[in-house]
């Protein structure tokens, strides 16, 4: 680790981490937070992909939408009108839209095959994203001036490493350059967070050999063609069984590759100096 002690942290006059765990958990809210006190540059590993990587694809996704519509069509043809995304890093409906749900096609369902697609082209996004992030903390400082760096990974960085591989490509880029931070919830959190995904299901990128596991259990348990499945009701199923999929994947990559701090205590963070606190404390901890 680049920080071994909370002295090295505190001493530190470029201070770097990345930050990790299941979305909804505070990892915008923080990022957010250092960027807006002025001293911090903010990286958004899923902005990233969905501009650099998938922001052709998805662009694509709306026109072929709209092509549909024949006084779009026209349109679109006379190069009339411009059709993009307009994706922040407190928005990313768009890449979720193109990653889409498999299953029913009238209700905006994909087929398996599309939908499988869809998900192989995020992998190598959020791998490409990730390894970016390098590059990005030479350019915060080279070009805006910044020393420190807050990197906010997507949920499913834990799906396109390995933590337990000492070797893993990723980890070992990430973690020569950044402080790894996992941010733990708890049982009431995880409650929380399948109560909103319950609301108000999302797509979400998964390791292939869990999808299609979750996906042939689902068709076997309700007796389903694919091209009947409720598109909600599948992601839905999906992700309750993720957080359990995710979490001992998120704590080896804490134990292995960094530290961790609790969702609670990040809530209570108000400041940089806060947060200053708050990872001296993880790696006293560790």
């Amino acid at each position: 680790m680049i920080y071994e002690t909370a002295k090295d942290w505190r001493d530190a006059t470029a201070k770097r981490v990345l930050l990790f765990g299941m979305s909804g958990l505070g990892k915008t809210h923080l990022s957010n937070m250092l960027r807006d006190g002025g001293a911090w540059f903010h990286y958004s590993v899923d902005y990233r992909i969905g501009t650099r990587y998938m922001g052709e694809l998805i662009s694509d996704n709306f026109k072929s939408e709209a092509m549909k519509n024949p006084f779009l069509r026209e349109l679109l043809l006379t190069d009339s009108v411009y059709i993009a995304s307009n994706i922040t890093f407190n928005n990313l409906a768009p890449l979720s839209t193109y990653l889409g749900k498999p299953g029913d096609p009238s209700k905006h369902g994909l087929p398996w095959d599309v939908y499988m697609q869809r998900q192989a082209e995020h992998r190598d996004a959020e791998i490409n994203a990730l390894l970016d992030t390098v590059r990005f903390v030479r350019r915060a400082k080279s070009l805006y001036g910044y020393d420190n760096f807050v990197c906010d990974s997507g949920g499913s960085i834990c799906e396109v490493v390995d933590p337990h591989d000492p070797t893993d490509p990723v980890l070992t880029a990430l973690s020569d350059n950044l402080l790894m931070v996992w941010i733990e919830g708890s049982e009431a959190h995880t409650e929380e967070l399948v109560r909103r995904f319950i609301k108000a299901p999302k797509p979400m990128y998964y390791q292939p050999a869990f999808l299609e596991a979750c996906w042939a259990d689902y068709l076997a348990e309700k007796g389903l063609r694919e091209d009947q499945v409720d598109p909600d009701d599948i992601v839905r199923s999906t992700y309750a069984k993720a957080l359990h999929h995710r979490h001992p994947l998120y704590a080896a990559m804490a134990e292995k590759w960094g530290v961790k701090v609790k969702a609670d205590d990040v809530a209570k963070v108000r400041s940089p100096d806060d947060f200053d606190d708050l990872i001296a404390a993880a790696l006293e901890a560790r």
